[in-house]
């Protein structure tokens, strides 16, 4: 019984010896794709983003954006993090928002590709794009995305997430508007989009929690949040997002205002699409940096 032990102890040390160089080299969204207890989540904020005026000061978002990467991946050198998601022979689109009101900050969208060029990929297989992504040659044969946007309340899907972001990969967005766009996880699903994401980023810098028509902006319901929500689910970043706009709006209005319509979106792409979680109780949330109003 001892020699069988043995035995087998040996041919799964083997086994492991041979797996684990396979384990190390899978690509992180695989991990995030796993239906697991919880899912990570970094909320970092920085009460000094804007102290130099409107603009968002640079170092600050460098230094965020690299600390976020660190603690999602446990790697503490920012270019062994950046290269554990990103590989040199990647084909990379940086999924931006382009609308007027509230961008995806255009300093982001600059450092996003500065990584991802210093992890070894040709500058010209690298692509940050929005409405152009299904005419752009890098995302039409992208083999890695990031996904970046800012989080405000929108008229058809109650909030504008991560998970809508991805709207502009559709031949026809329209066919998603129904039912406060329930279907946005659908999106996941498309063949230029699934399986590819590395790391999903919602911009909380002056996020927008309230509207008083369709398409617009309005400073009066924004605020300097200071943060950025990052993670490799998107179903549980959206979720910690929502829950900051509605604290906001609870906080604003002095009594419990819904959005209107909901953004049930983000529980159906937990429930109905199995995305990932929406649900607090399994999701890890890592707060760094500045924590007052944090609202979570």
């Amino acid at each position: 019984m001892e020699n069988l032990t043995r035995r087998e102890l040996l041919k799964r040390t083997a086994a492991a010896a041979v797996s684990a160089p396979l384990l190390l080299a899978r690509p992180i969204t695989a991990w995030a794709d796993a239906k697991e207890t919880n899912s990570k989540v970094i909320l970092i904020r920085n009460q000094m983003l804007f102290a130099g005026g409107d603009a968002p000061d640079r170092t600050i978002c460098e230094q965020m954006t690299d600390e976020a990467l660190c603690r999602l991946t446990g790697i503490t050198d920012k270019a062994k993090a950046w290269a554990s998601i990103i590989k040199p022979t990647d084909v990379v689109g940086i999924k931006t928002n382009a609308w007027n009101g509230l961008p995806t900050p255009p300093v982001m969208n600059e450092i996003l590709k500065e990584r991802v060029i210093a992890a070894g990929v040709a500058e010209d297989k690298v692509s940050v794009d929005d409405r152009g992504v299904k005419n752009n040659t890098v995302f039409q044969n992208s083999t890695a995305l990031i996904n970046i946007r800012p989080m405000r309340t929108h008229a058809w899907s109650g909030v504008g997430t991560l998970l809508k972001n991805y709207i502009m990969f559709a031949q026809k967005p329209s066919d998603y508007h129904e039912d406060s766009c329930s279907v946005l996880g659908s999106l996941q699903e498309l063949p230029s989009v699934k399986g590819k994401t590395r790391l999903h980023i919602l911009v909380m810098f002056t996020p927008q929690f309230h509207h008083l028509a369709p398409s617009t902006f309005s400073e009066e319901f924004s605020w300097k949040y200071c943060g950025l929500l990052a993670g490799f689910d998107p179903v549980a970043v959206d979720s910690v997002g929502l829950r900051i706009i509605e604290a906001k709006r609870r906080e604003y209005f002095k009594e419990e205002r819904p959005l209107n319509p909901p953004a049930k979106h983000i529980a159906l792409a937990d429930t109905r699409y199995h995305l990932g979680t929406s649900d607090p109780a399994k999701i890890e949330l890592v707060k760094l940096g500045w924590t007052d109003n944090s609202f979570v």
